[in-house]
Parts: C-alpha cells; structure tokens; sequence
C-alpha cells in the first residue's frame, strides 16, 4: 500500500504524463503506469509536478510591516534603510515571530519550502535574530528556512557590528552577510568584504553578500568578493546578492568582471521585483532597468538565481511570496523571452536557487524526496506565464496545502460554460 499516488503528471524536462508513487517520504516510482493501491490518489491530469520553489535570498524580519511605523514615500532604497532604522527599535519577538510565521504560511500555499533570509544584526540586542531563530525551530518540519547574519548599516560603519555579527553566528545563524556599498567608503567596503569572507573561511560557513546594489558604476566590490572567493577557496559557498550596479558598467570593464565570477565558483542571485523598483530612481530618461547581466552571467557558466528579496516591508509595497511572479518579472526586465530562457527562469527559482542555498539537488528522482508541487499548467513556461495555482504542495509525503484550481464560469451563449487558463496554450508550446 502506497501512501500516496499521483496519477498523470508531467515534469519539467517535458516527460509524462507519468504516475508518481510515494512510500515513507521518498518517491518509490516513476513510470508510465504503476499498478498499486495507495492511501491517496492525485490525478493530476497531465499538469505539472516540479521540485518546490525556492526563495534564495529574503528579509523575514521586516516582512508583513509595511506602514510601520510610516510608509517609504520616495520608493528609494535609502529611503527604506532609513525607515527601517525607525523601525527597529520598536521591534520585539513576538512581534517579529508573529509576522513572520504568517508569512511562511503563505509560502506554503505558494509552494516555496526553501528560503534564504537576511537578518540585520547591526544593533543589540538581538531582537530579530532570537525571533527568527524561533522561527526556524517552528517551520523546521516543512521549511528549510536559512539566516544570514546581515549587517544592515555596515560591519565598519555601525559601531560594534562585528561584535553582534559574530555573537548572531554564535547564536546559531547559518551564513555570514554583509552591505559593502553601505559602508563610508569604497575603501572599507573593499575591506569589510575581506574581513567577511576569512570569518566564514575560519568557520566553515557560507557567504551572503548584498553586494553592489547601486546605480553607481564605480560600485565594484563583487570584483573584490570573487578575488576572495578564490583566494580562500570558498567557492559555491558565496552568493554575491543584487550586484545591480553592473547594469550600468561600462561592457569592457563587465567583460573582465564576468570570468573572474565564473573562474571562482559564486552565486548570482538578482532580486527582479525589488531590481526593477528600486534601482534607477535618480535617472530621468532614458531609465536603466535595475537588474543585473542575466544572461552575459549564465552564458559564463555562473549559477544565477533569482530570489524575491522583500514582501510588503520598508523597501516593496507589494509581494505575495510567489517565486513564479520572481520568474515572470525576471523574464521582462532581462528581457529574456526565447523558450530556452523562459524554461531556465523556472529552473531559476526551484534548482537553481537550491544550489546557491547549498541544499541537495531537488530534482524529482526514484528514491529521492517525495517533495513536490502540482500546478495548474502542462510546463514549466505556461507556469510562469499564469502564475499558475499550486494545487498541492507536498513536502516528504506529507501534504501541506492543497487549493481548487482557477477556472471562470462563463455565461456566454454557444461557448463553453467553464474557462481554464491553460486551455488557451496552442499545442506546439506545451512542451519546453
């Protein structure tokens, strides 16, 4: 007796319909048909099953706060680190474990059971670390939910910030972070990238830099951050996060930056709904985009991963933890409209962003973790192209969340009398 069986799916490398069985949390089959009496059967009717979604890079200790205590009304980045500099001495634990468990619960209807996130430990006490610390002993059983030791104000320019970064790291947070455009100069910055990559190299840990999120051409600290990532040795453990500035590099000095990434083995994560609404607010017209060499970086070989960054906080008014309007927006802002590109922004916020995170490769295998969500689509671009519904989200056998698919009932006189938005696919482009 099988626990769970799922009838009729399709994968994202284009295979299917294919049944799935699952037995003690793995996935005990892939094939065509399997013959076996389960606990529960899913006909999922030729649409999609893909790994979960992944979040990459997230700041859940200002989720859900937006209005507190006022709302950013510039819509700048400076405007929103200052805003959150009133906000945080208001902050408490049971604020912030609040705000942020309500927004994992959406997660989990969202399909996204990964997530990276930013915690500032640029004062004491440690208010939004021991929250989320006790958010992540909370969510443990169905989120992988990571911490970055993140001096929001700058290691050298927020005075003790060492200190608490090394006292969160005690704590028990997962990477070390760091902001070296925030700090007084290009100098320091360079300096506090150094400083940060030998504490993670002492201690076996990983990188997490918001690195370059500027319009300032002369903002070149990733530069600094591959050149360490290779002195050290670090390699996949570093993730250089926005690097929005090389959008406005002049394609010479990119052409040199873009190898040196590559040759030492780091992560790109760009952030496109939080890129492409902060960046380029000083600019009249023409107006750059905000987002980072997308393709220039995977055409090097680079693992780029696109991660949401804020949800209705001090910085992004808008978001609903749905890492597939990260891919649509991605697609637009690149612009990256081939099928090949489309179907790699899929990859981009499930495989992707797994392996900037450092976790196991979720790709749906025999005998690997039944962990898994169905959606309203037959691929992985009709997916990002109707920000399709999870119907079921399912993490080791066990399901988490399940919702109705999205159909309209019409009322139209010789049409059919119900509308699913995948049916309006033409059939050559159902398959990646």
């Amino acid at each position: 007796m099988l626990d769970l069986l799922l009838r009729g799916a399709r994968l994202p490398d284009g295979r299917g319909p294919l049944d799935i069985a699952v037995s003690g949390g793995r996935i005990a089959g892939i094939a065509p048909r399997i013959e076996a009496e389960a606990a529960r059967v899913i006909e999922a009717e030729g649409r999609l099953v893909a790994p979960p979604f992944v979040d990459p890079h997230f700041h859940m200790d200002a989720t859900l706060s937006l209005g507190l205590p006022r709302l950013n009304v510039s819509g700048t980045l400076l405007e929103g680190i200052a805003l959150w500099g009133e906000l945080k001495p208001l902050l408490t634990v049971e604020a912030v474990v609040e705000r942020a468990l309500r927004y994992c619960d959406l997660a989990v209807a969202q399909g996204l059971l990964a997530i990276r996130s930013h915690v500032d430990v640029s004062t004491a006490p440690p208010v939004g670390v021991e929250a989320l610390l006790e958010v992540r002993r909370q969510v443990a059983g169905y989120i992988d939910l990571q911490l970055v030791a993140f001096p929001q104000d700058g290691l050298y320019r927020a005075e003790k910030a060492e200190e608490n970064l090394i006292r969160a790291l005690d704590m028990g947070v997962d990477v070390v972070g760091g902001i070296p455009h925030f700090e007084r100069t290009m100098e320091e910055g360079a300096r506090s990238v150094r400083r940060l990559c030998e504490i993670a190299a002492e201690r076996g840990l990983p990188v997490d830099l918001h690195c370059d999120e500027s319009d300032d051409p002369m903002s070149r600290h990733v530069e600094t951050l591959a050149a360490e990532t290779t002195r050290l040795g670090l390699g996949g453990r570093v993730v250089a996060s926005h690097v929005t500035a090389m959008h406005s590099y002049d394609n010479y000095y990119a052409s040199k930056l873009i190898p040196l990434i590559a040759e030492s083995g780091m992560n790109v994560v760009p952030n496109p709904l939080i890129n492409i609404t902060l960046q380029g607010r000083s600019d009249t017209y023409p107006r750059r985009r905000g987002l980072t060499r997308v393709a220039e970086l995977r055409a090097a070989g680079v693992n780029v991963a696109f991660g949401q960054d804020c949800t209705m906080d001090p910085w992004y008014p808008l978001g609903s933890a749905d890492m597939l309007e990260v891919a649509h927006m991605g697609i637009h802002a690149a612009p990256m409209t081939s099928r090949e590109a489309m179907a790699w922004a899929f990859e981009s916020v499930t495989l992707g962003g797994a392996r900037a995170m450092g976790l196991p490769d979720p790709t749906l295998r025999e005998g690997g973790p039944a962990t898994m969500v169905l959606l309203q689509a037959r691929d992985p671009i009709e997916a990002i192209r109707l920000r399709a519904t999870r119907l079921c989200v399912i993490r080791e056998g066990r399901i988490l969340s399940e919702t109705p698919p999205r159909r309209a009932r019409l009322s139209l006189r010789g049409r059919p009398d119900t509308l699913d938005p995948a049916d309006y696919a033409p059939p050559d482009t159902r398959s990646t």
